[in-house]
């Protein structure tokens, strides 16, 4: 055994260390934190691996078991876990009793705990881990050590990172730790288990079913529900500041950018090629365009202002599709955002050198050297454009496959409007049927209707937007304004509603303007008024049987 380290005289406040547990799974800087233990004479206690690795450092080690009297059990899921441990951890310094306790036992104090957590995160998120190894890797023993030292971080340090070793080690040259020091470190400890035990929650959750097929979600979740399973009863977020922004909406609103911890998905992935820097309204832009982008099969571009698209389309390449969704509406494009859904490559960085033409920022899955090279060397904003490489894979992983919106005081939750429509439940109500070649309007129709805030219509020709009317009090209000922005183009074109017309007055303003079909989603107590009042204007209409509102 090592001999006691000779301390000067130190402050009241000041502990000096003599005692350490050590149990550490990340082994990163163990090399100097031996180094620094065997100069002070500190006596070291350690387990299993962390022991053999101090050890071979040069460390004078006791292991846990002679100081327990018993054994690591069960493959090592039971080492510390024994009052000989936990009372030398929580034991009172001014507290008599406490000391007479532990000498009535010939229990010693421990006056800090170096303790780092299982790699539990690490093994949820690489590719092909199992339950059984995740469910391994669930520490008890060490959340255990890290929250008994915290909690009595009067008489006791707790170190949880590597990160925190030098200064730990200098105060220890310096005679011990100081009550503020304690004080910080145990919050710091509680800020980690606290996040541990979220990550674990969430993929708990997940494996108990709670984030589930559809199929497996109870009928009684609520009357009416139909997709998705059970909301969780708890949802725990523990969210890092991963990007500060300029200002929020307006100038005087400070903001930054939050996402779960040790989590990327979606824009919190997103890398940035080129431009200034993202501010809080080019993200919220960004999101609405790829949250429609993603959505659609065929190469489609997406032009979005003040999160509502003003054009989008598909088409056989990125170009032609980006070429179509300007085409839409060309005053609104300018300072817009766009996004694709493929590759965007230098042939669609053409189409954006036109002159009188300027955008904010443009996200793809990936950009080519050329398309880079053009749109950071040839525009007059070449300077000013933001290029975002958001990568694939589910954005809402990262929030237990909910969409997270906030109110005053409080989070809205529900599962994102992600899933594509199921045609087959879709009917013909009128006695005229759609044309077989409108079938792509009206299905590119009733993508986009979903991504425009309610109430919501759009015009379509083909699969290209010529016409939206957006956030409107009144339907038919919304219906005027979608085909006064596609005029001429309205005739022979499809006009889908993101939810039911409930009156028959919409029909008259659509049958003058040329409407080939209307699809939506119906079920207004005057449905029949409204179908009526189609049939009587010549123009076939499907009910879809979902709504789509976004507000």
């Amino acid at each position: 055994m090592n001999p006691s380290p000779v301390t000067t005289s130190a402050p009241p406040d000041v502990v000096p260390i003599r005692r350490v547990l050590v149990s550490v799974f990340d082994k990163a800087g163990l090399d100097r934190l031996a180094a620094g233990l065997r100069q002070a004479g500190v006596q070291v206690v350690s387990t299993g691996g962390t022991a053999t690795a101090l050890a071979a450092f040069g460390l004078d080690v006791e292991d846990v078991a002679a100081v327990t009297g018993f054994p690591e059990v069960l493959d090592g899921r039971v080492k510390t876990l024994h009052p000989a441990i936990f009372a030398g951890i929580l034991a009172r310094g001014d507290r008599a009793d406490d000391l007479e306790v532990l000498a009535a036992h010939g229990i010693a104090r421990f006056d800090a705990v170096i303790v780092n957590l299982y790699a539990f995160e690490a093994v949820i998120t690489t590719p092909g881990s199992t339950p059984a190894q995740a469910i391994e890797l669930i520490d008890i023993g060490g959340p255990s050590l890290v929250r008994a030292a915290a909690k009595n971080h009067a008489f006791a340090a707790v170190v949880t990172s590597p990160a925190q070793y030098d200064a730990f080690l200098a105060s220890l040259a310096c005679g011990g730790t100081t009550l503020a020091e304690r004080r910080l470190l145990a919050a710091r400890a509680f800020e980690h288990t606290a996040r541990y035990d979220t990550v674990v929650s969430r993929w708990m959750a997940g494996h108990a079913g709670l984030v589930a097929d559809a199929a497996q979600a109870p009928a009684s979740v609520h009357p009416g529900a139909a997709d998705g399973p059970p909301l969780p009863a708890r949802v725990a977020l523990d969210l890092e500041r991963r990007l500060d922004l300029r200002y929020g909406e307006n100038p005087h609103q400070p903001a930054a950018l939050f996402a779960p911890a040790g989590v990327a998905r979606g824009l919190a992935a997103a890398r940035q090629l080129h431009g200034k820097e993202l501010s809080y309204n080019n993200l919220l832009d960004l999101d609405a365009a790829l949250r429609l982008a993603l959505l659609c099969a065929d190469p489609g571009a997406v032009v979005v202002k003040h999160t509502n698209p003003c054009g989008a389309a598909t088409a056989d390449t990125v170009a032609a599709a980006l070429s179509a969704a300007l085409a839409a509406d060309p005053t609104s494009a300018y300072g817009s955002i766009l996004a694709v859904n493929r590759t965007f490559d230098g042939t669609a960085a053409e189409v954006l050198l036109a002159p009188g033409l300027f955008v904010e920022a443009i996200a793809a899955p990936a950009f080519t050297a050329d398309a880079i090279e053009l749109l950071s060397t040839r525009p007059t904003w070449k300077g000013s454009v933001r290029l975002v490489e958001v990568p694939p894979g589910d954005p809402w992983s990262a929030t237990g496959g909910l969409e997270l919106r906030s109110i005053a005081g409080a989070i809205l939750a529900q599962r994102p409007d992600a899933a594509p429509d199921d045609r087959s439940a879709w009917c013909v109500v009128t006695t005229a049927a759609p044309t077989p070649d409108l079938t792509p309007a009206i299905d590119f129709a009733f993508t986009v209707v979903r991504r425009l805030t309610s109430n919501a219509i759009c015009v379509c020709r083909g699969t290209s937007l010529v016409g939206a009317g957006i956030g409107q009090t009144a339907r038919v209000d919304a219906v005027r304004q979608a085909l006064e922005k596609a005029g001429d183009r309205a005739r022979g074109a499809v006009l889908a509603s993101d939810a039911f017309f409930p009156f028959a007055d919409s029909i008259e303003p659509i049958a003058r303007a040329g409407i080939a079909a209307i699809v939506q989603p119906g079920g207004s107590k005057r449905d029949a008024e409204v179908i009526a009042a189609a049939d009587a204007a010549g123009i076939p209409m499907i009910l879809t049987a979902r709504r789509h509102f976004r507000h």
